[in-house]
C-alpha cells in the first residue's frame, strides 16, 4: 500500500479485537510518530503508555472526570462513548507536550504561538503514528474526549505537560466505511 492508498484507507476504529500488540509494533509506532516534522525541529511530544491490567484504573479515574462533570452540571458530550473505546482498546498512549500550559492558564502572546506550533508538530507525529498502525494491521482512534478528565488524568499519569490528546491502538473487530468528506472546492480558494 503507497501513502496515497493509506491515507485513503485509514479509519477511525471503535472495536478492537482483545488481542495485546507486542512491544516491537508499539516501538514502530512511536519511530514513525516521532519522524514528523516540527517546528524549529523542537519535537515536542512526550508518549505516556497505558496498557494491560493499567487499562482498568486508566477507564476508572477518566470516568472520574466524567461524574465531576456531570455534578457540576455540564455535558460530557460524547465522552462516554470514547471510555469504553478506550476500555476495550489492548493500548492506549497519551501524547503531550511538555513545554506547553494547561488550556486554560494565562499564556503570554509568545507562549500562545509556540504552542500552537508545537500543537501543529504533535499532530503530524499523531497522523503518522495513526499511519503506521494502518500499515502493521492495527486499527487506531485519536480521542480527545480526553479533556473532560483533564486534571484527573493528568495526575493519574503523573504529567505536568500539555496533554494534547491520546490515541488508543489494537487490531480492528469492525471495518467502518469511508465516511464523508467535503469536496475540495468547498475547502479551497484559489487566490
Amino acid at each position: 500500500m503507497n501513502t496515497l492508498e493509506a491515507i485513503a484507507a485509514r479509519r477511525s476504529i471503535r472495536k478492537f479485537k482483545d488481542t495485546p500488540i507486542e512491544d516491537e509494533v508499539l516501538q514502530k509506532i512511536l519511530t514513525a510518530g516521532i519522524q514528523a516534522p516540527s517546528g524549529k525541529n523542537r519535537q515536542p511530544w512526550r508518549f505516556i503508555i497505558v496498557k494491560g491490567e493499567k487499562r482498568n484504573e486508566m477507564v476508572k479515574v477518566m470516568r472520574q472526570g466524567i461524574d465531576r462533570t456531570k455534578a457540576e452540571g455540564e455535558d460530557p458530550g460524547s465522552s462516554e462513548w470514547s471510555a469504553q473505546v478506550i476500555e476495550q482498546a489492548p493500548v492506549t498512549i497519551f501524547v503531550f507536550n511538555p513545554d506547553g500550559l494547561k488550556p486554560w492558564l494565562a499564556h503570554s502572546i509568545d507562549q500562545m504561538f509556540q504552542d500552537v506550533v508545537n500543537i501543529q508538530s504533535i499532530g503530524a507525529c499523531i497522523q503518522n503514528m495513526l499511519l503506521a498502525a494502518l500499515d502493521l494491521g492495527l486499527g487506531s482512534l485519536w480521542i480527545c474526549d480526553v479533556f473532560v478528565a483533564y486534571d484527573e488524568l493528568c495526575t493519574w499519569l503523573g504529567e505536568s505537560g500539555e496533554m494534547i490528546a491520546a490515541v488508543s491502538f489494537g487490531y480492528p473487530n469492525e471495518s467502518p466505511a469511508e465516511r464523508w468528506r467535503k469536496s475540495i472546492d468547498e475547502v479551497t480558494r484559489v487566490f
